[in-house]
């Protein structure tokens, strides 16, 4: 049997698809991998959703989603997907050795934060550890808190969080920030802003909640404490490609291109939709509404290829 449609990966951005494709009437299959729902599994509160005025939790938002894809009948899958190949139509999909076959492919498999690896960071995420600034800044009004990292995303994270924090702290490892000039500037000169050079966090404080951080600096090679409520890690981000290296067009960091003006990627027939193919937004409503635009782009191209 062969697939309208394909979804890869679940998220705001698939399950929107999901639903927009299954209202259309494309039956979509969507095999939402393993770790279904995407980052919004690991955020507590989500204020800025809009329809939510007192906020909402973002594992619950992400089931009202999935369970809206459900009742226009998706059929989902809790699997990951181990290959692909999009050499000809149908497109191939496997997972471990069971095959599937689509007329087309939604990619929505996101993006991954960089963490730093340690043990109290993963059990205080969302509590108080947070990888988008965006998205929980808000909580932080009044508190002091850090932020790790020295590029352009760093910097705009902590000029970022100085609306609502009393104090940043970036942490950086090396003794200057590979920051543009004038976003280096804007972080050296502004007065809520504190620097701590040649340093690393290497574990972070607190129970329930982060209360500070273990620092480690590199020169001196002295541990020292930080009284801190929050931690932003702004370390990067890895777009889940690597099963699509050598079969679609990505850009040099991994993230799908679409060079059209709709979703579609080097591939006819394939789009791609969410933090996948956005290194720039990453928010959840602009994934919802990749999604919107990836189902109706896929649904549009089967109609073409139908009547030609």
């Amino acid at each position: 049997m062969t697939e309208k449609v394909a979804i890869i990966g679940s998220g705001p951005a698939g399950l929107t698809a999901a639903i927009y494709a299954a209202r259309a009437d494309l039956k979509p299959l969507m095999i939402e991998g393993m770790e279904r729902g995407g980052q919004l599994m690991l955020t507590t509160d989500v204020e800025n959703y809009p329809g939510f005025p007192d906020g909402i939790m973002g594992p619950e938002l992400m089931e009202s989603f999935r369970k809206q894809a459900e009742r226009f009948d998706t059929r989902i899958m809790s699997y990951d997907v181990t290959r692909v190949d999009f050499s000809s139509r149908p497109f191939r999909i496997w997972v471990d050795e069971d095959e599937y076959q689509a007329d087309s492919v939604i990619i929505s498999t996101g993006a991954s934060a960089r963490w730093l690896g340690l043990e109290s960071e993963t059990r205080l995420r969302g509590h108080g550890v947070s990888a988008c600034a965006t998205c929980d800044g808000f909580f932080f009004r009044d508190k002091e808190i850090a932020v790790v990292g020295g590029g352009d995303s760093a910097a705009e994270e902590s000029l970022f969080l100085t609306k609502f924090a009393s104090k940043v702290y970036l942490i950086h490892r090396r003794d200057e920030l590979r920051a543009s000039k004038i976003m280096a500037k804007r972080v050296l000169e502004h007065d809520k802003i504190e620097v701590i050079w040649d340093s690393v966090v290497v574990d972070v404080l607190g129970d329930d909640l982060v209360t500070g951080l273990r620092i480690h600096n590199r020169v001196t090679d002295e541990d020292s404490d930080l009284a801190v409520e929050g931690l932003f890690l702004a370390i990067g981000h890895d777009p889940n490609t690597k099963i699509f290296q050598g079969h679609i067009e990505l850009d040099d960091q991994g993230y799908i291109l679409t060079p059209g003006s709709n979703t579609m990627t080097s591939v006819p027939g394939v789009f791609a939709a969410g933090d996948v193919t956005d290194h720039v937004y990453r928010q959840a409503i602009t994934a919802a509404g990749m999604g919107c635009q990836a189902a109706i782009d896929a649904e549009r191209w089967l109609d073409e290829k139908e009547s030609e």
